[in-house]
């Protein structure tokens, strides 16, 4: 490359504070929602229990956070626009953080790009106001202030207007904001938000949290309804599990309630908001055995733990923490969902429900011609009202009067269930089963309505988790290979893998050293039949690469398990007898993850006796 470019001079030159505190910012304030993040954890750091934020232009031209926190006093208002001057950590322990900021950089590097103004007072103390413009730093005023802090940003990055040109649309960033402050909400239920924009002199709430009352997870619940909506909190399961001093909190959806995309998995540490790929990964894990590969779970999950065992100081915006054991971090998220998934049973999403019922709402009737006549119901008469008085009392369809069927020919719908059936209780979850739809979907009634099941996807499921507690007790049968496959890999990659060996054993994959950064495998899984070992390695060194651990073998002998539970379930278009229906539904109950088959989509839906009646105009 040419330096000739690149303007650097031979002699090095300290630079000047205004600058310094622009590079700063490049680091800190990205865009208009990271001044916002950097303004409300602030207010958080400092007691605040309501918070309200507002923006004009997308913040582009207005950022304002107004707090009730215990505020500053006059004489450390231009202390705190000094760069690492804090009140959070005394820097004897960089390993004991307990607050979301700690570095001092955040308002000066705000002060460095665009203008702000700083009004504060304390509890019983005198309200002062600064600014600074630019960098430079103006005199401390007296003033008539609220108690708390209010923070104004305006006209952001005009002090570097190159800037500028990498923000995104007003809409963009605004939608960033936003993200930004529910995500700081959902970690402190206990404290009032408002987010308002207020373009163009015309202020509009675009979210209001109140603060939560109750226990934790009351609480916890009530704030993800309020930003997530009651249907996620309805198709939740609370997760709540321990481990070495990590202790994983929080609301995870249930399978049948997933996304497209991986847009709503919020992650905490410690209550900061982060997106760590090693959580990513482990949630993904979690879900690896109820989610086809295109379908995303949704949660919100909460990691504390004490200040030493994780560093929150590894990245500039915070968003990203290492744990002092990755590996207990991610297999306290792994099995503390997995176990959560399993004590919800044979539950599935309500939302299944409700799509069916959208879908079976009346058409619209045509409308009536206006009548000038007022309207009057006609009155039945008298050989009506006795047939059908008739009808009312128990009787054989052929024996209504035969004037009130004119003629038609008799119908009966009575069905008489065979005496050899087996009595079904009266709580049974998913109730007794009455009749089957085109050979495929079983029809039961339950105390509190009617479930409608797919009987091979519910089959499939419970065929599946069978297989599956087979291959746990029995271990995963191996197969070896007449010629061990030799594979090339770097001293690191192969160190990795033998690290491993006891753990792919266990699974079927043996494998040994075969000098330098060479591996050879010697036998494979039989249930994969033909494996391209070569191919394999790769794919699980990848996984380990970007995950910290690989789920490429497992998951391949679950899919070949899946595939036979696909072939040995019963069919669709399969008459079933009633006693096999109900032994269907009763292991349905008895069964784990049996309200989702293997791809994820729900094996029945619930209709409740009130929705039937909404249907039929009852109510």
């Amino acid at each position: 490359m040419n330096t000739a470019h690149r303007n650097i001079r031979p002699e090095i030159r300290q630079l000047d504070e205004a600058c310094a505190n622009r590079i700063a910012a490049g680091e800190v304030v990205e865009r208009p929602a990271s001044a916002v993040k950097e303004l409300v954890e602030n207010a958080l750091d400092a007691g605040a229990t309501r918070i309200d934020v507002a923006y004009g232009d997308g913040g582009k031209t207005l950022i304002r956070v107004r707090d009730d926190g215990h505020g500053m006093a006059p004489d450390d208002l231009p202390l705190a626009l000094s760069r690492h001057a804090t009140s959070k950590i005394d820097g004897t322990d960089l390993l004991n953080i307990r607050s979301f900021g700690f570095r001092g950089e955040a308002l000066p590097s705000l002060g460095a790009v665009g203008r702000l103004v700083i009004t504060s007072r304390t509890q019983g103390g005198d309200g002062a106001s600064i600014t600074v413009n630019g960098g430079r730093v103006g005199q401390v005023r007296p003033d008539a202030a609220q108690h708390g802090t209010l923070v104004e940003l305006r006209d952001l990055f005009h002090a570097t207007p190159a800037r500028l040109k990498f923000m995104r649309s007003e809409r963009a960033e605004a939608q960033a904001i936003a993200d930004v402050v529910k995500r700081l909400a959902m970690a402190e239920p206990y404290v009032s938000f408002t987010l308002s924009d207020v373009s163009n002199d015309a202020p509009r709430q675009i979210f209001r949290a109140d603060a939560a009352q109750g226990a934790l997870f009351d609480a916890l619940e009530d704030r993800m309804a309020a930003i997530l909506g009651r249907e996620f909190t309805d198709n939740a399961i609370r997760i709540d599990a321990e481990r070495d001093g990590l202790h994983l909190t929080g609301l995870a959806g249930l399978p049948t309630y997933s996304r497209g995309a991986a847009v709503a998995q919020y992650l905490f540490v410690n209550g900061r908001p982060v997106r760590d790929k090693l959580l990513i990964g482990a949630l993904r894990a979690a879900y690896m055995d109820f989610l086809s590969r295109d379908r995303h779970p949704v949660a919100a999950l909460f990691i504390t733990c004490a200040p030493d065992l994780v560093d929150v100081n590894v990245h500039p915006a915070k968003s990203e923490v290492r744990f002092r054991d990755p590996g207990l971090a991610r297999g306290l998220v792994v099995s503390g969902l997995r176990h959560g998934l399993a004590n919800a049973g044979h539950r599935a999403s309500s939302t299944v429900a409700g799509a069916m019922l959208g879908a079976m709402q009346p058409q619209a009737a045509p409308p009536v011609p206006y009548q000038h006549a007022p309207y009057q119901m006609d009155r039945p008469s008298a050989q009506a009202r006795a047939a059908s008085y008739q009808l009312q009392a128990p009787f054989q369809m052929d024996d209504a009067p035969a004037a009130f069927w004119s003629g038609a020919e008799a119908i009966s719908a009575r069905h008489d269930a065979p005496d050899t059936a087996a009595p079904v209780p009266d709580d049974a979850p998913l109730g007794a089963a009455r009749a089957q739809l085109h050979q495929n979907y079983i029809v039961a009634q339950t105390a509190r309505g009617m479930v409608i099941v797919d009987q091979h996807a519910a089959h499939e499921r419970l065929v599946y988790e069978r297989l599956k507690r087979q291959r746990a007790e029995n271990g995963v049968a191996a197969q070896a290979l007449l010629i061990p496959e030799i594979v090339e890999l770097p001293d690191a990659d192969a160190a990795q893998l033998l690290a491993l060996s006891d753990d792919l054993a266990a699974l079927g994959l043996v494998i040994d050293a075969f000098g330098g950064g060479a591996i050879v495998v010697r036998e494979t899984p039989a249930l994969l039949g033909a494996v391209d070992a070569r191919a394999l390695i790769r794919d699980m060194l990848d996984e380990l690469a970007d995950l910290g651990k690989s789920q490429s073998l497992q998951a391949r002998i679950d899919a070949v398990l899946s595939r036979m539970a696909c072939h040995g379930s019963v069919r669709s278009g399969r008459a079933m007898r009633l006693e096999e229906m109900n032994a269907l539904l009763r292991e349905m109950e008895a069964t784990p993850h049996s309200g989702q088959c293997n791809h994820g989509r729900p094996t029945y839906v619930e209709l409740g006796l009130d929705d039937i009646e909404k249907l039929f105009g009852r109510k």
